[in-house]
């Protein structure tokens, strides 16, 4: 029976992704996964560990999953801390999660950093060294971790961070998709309308020889314009969204403003509030549970909260913090925490448990998203309707009033 063998390769450049079979030395099947830079490397190394390769085959990038993403963070500091929990050793960590991980790209972050910790650096050294996926907060908390000797812990309060952070990250795009569809539903239909339909309208009234209604013609007149234009129309708009996001990207002053503004947006505008302080909340609840400075912590928490407005408030409180203000004072003068959060992050502080009550905060708004968006999807639901239905239904007014017309005449 085929079974998954653990080794991989270890000091040499992980360049590609193969899959391989063979037997082992008591003749047992075994099977794996491993990045070398070419077939010759990965067979030799195979055979130093005792296996004899059958087969080996280069996987396709395409085929293994694509780029790391933040979900796939959250999952492998889950099973790293799994796993050092059981009293399995880190390298030997690293190399299962490595070899059983199917995205490619994830296999190679995985087994770079076990390279590195094999060869003396330490943990969070070697995952600062990929900071596109590992961010100061995660280095910052695993580097606790090992200080204080309690890794597998840590790495359980990270995996608990990073899970509940992408919970809520994918409640506020829902409900930020939702508005998006239905304008993008709306004007697809309306595109349609205007391209095929109104036409067979048009031509079927240049035969009446009569003024047409005001509101029948203005109709005709956009279809026309769309017809023609429509093209040009197009263009200019995705240049129009290609340079809005590349000013976005690069533009500090835009994005602190777009930020600004949908703080204030109805409906939308109080899901982002509520969703920047459960962010607020929860990182600082992981960092000072942890034993991080409450000052040094703080500097983490801006970058985590999500948007430019509470990143600048909470760098504000940070410094207030450091001259001897206490943190419920400083939040109370950026205007941005609701009393309730003030209150409880006081208690917290007098009675010597921030965590507890930052992580009761975030939990508490968390679900209030949570809330939010199921309550903003169900009312969206028939608004798509009552919006598609307005649409559909103007135009198909606008062109049969000259019908209604001639009725009425005859």
């Amino acid at each position: 029976m085929a079974q998954a063998a653990t080794g991989t390769v270890r000091a040499i450049k992980r360049d590609t992704p193969f899959a391989w079979e063979g037997k082992d030395k008591r003749g047992a099947r075994v099977k794996g996964k491993s990045l070398a830079p070419d077939e010759q490397t990965l067979r030799a190394e195979l055979r130093r560990q005792g296996v004899a390769p059958s087969r080996i085959r280069k996987q396709r990038q395409s085929q293994s999953g694509g780029r790391v993403n933040a979900g796939d963070i959250a999952i492998f500091a889950r099973q790293l801390s799994t796993m050092l929990a059981a009293g399995i050793p880190l390298v030997q960590a690293f190399e299962i999660v490595g070899n059983g991980n199917d995205k490619a790209a994830m296999q190679r972050l995985i087994l770079d950093v076990k390279a590195d910790v094999e060869g003396g650096t330490s943990l969070h050294e070697s995952l600062a060294k990929h900071p596109l996926h590992f961010d100061d907060l995660f280095v910052n908390l695993v580097e606790a971790g090992e200080h204080a000797g309690a890794l597998e812990s840590l790495l359980d309060k990270v995996a608990t961070y990073k899970e509940k952070s992408e919970a809520l990250k994918k409640k506020v795009k829902k409900a930020l998709f939702y508005p998006a569809a239905v304008l993008a539903v709306a004007v697809i239909v309306t595109v349609v309308l205007l391209l095929f339909v109104i036409p067979q309208f048009e031509s079927l009234y240049k035969g009446f020889g009569a003024d047409l209604p005001a509101f029948t013609q203005a109709v005709i007149n956009l279809s026309r314009f769309v017809q023609h234009d429509g093209a040009f129309i197009a263009i200019v708009l995705g240049l129009g969204v290609y340079v809005f996001f590349y000013f976005k990207k690069r533009s500090k002053a835009l994005r602190e403003f777009l930020d600004r503004v949908s703080l204030k947006i109805p409906v939308i505008g109080p899901i982002l509030n509520k969703a920047a302080i459960a962010r607020y909340a929860r990182t600082l609840s992981t960092m000072f549970s942890a034993g991080v400075p409450l000052v040094e912590a703080l500097e983490s928490v801006a970058g985590a909260t999500g948007n430019i407005v509470y990143e600048k408030a909470v760098l504000k409180m940070r410094d207030e913090v450091s001259t001897g203000q206490r943190l419920q004072r400083s939040m109370e003068n950026t205007g941005l925490f609701p009393n309730m959060v003030n209150q409880m992050i006081a208690v917290g502080e007098e009675s010597g448990s921030l965590d507890e009550m930052s992580a009761k905060v975030a939990t508490f708004y968390e679900a209030e998203v949570d809330n939010a968006v199921d309550a903003m999807s169900s009312l969206l639901e028939p608004m798509i309707m009552v919006i598609l239905g307005v649409l559909v239904g103007s135009l198909v007014i606008a062109m049969y009033l000259p019908i209604f017309k001639l009725g009425s005449v005859v």
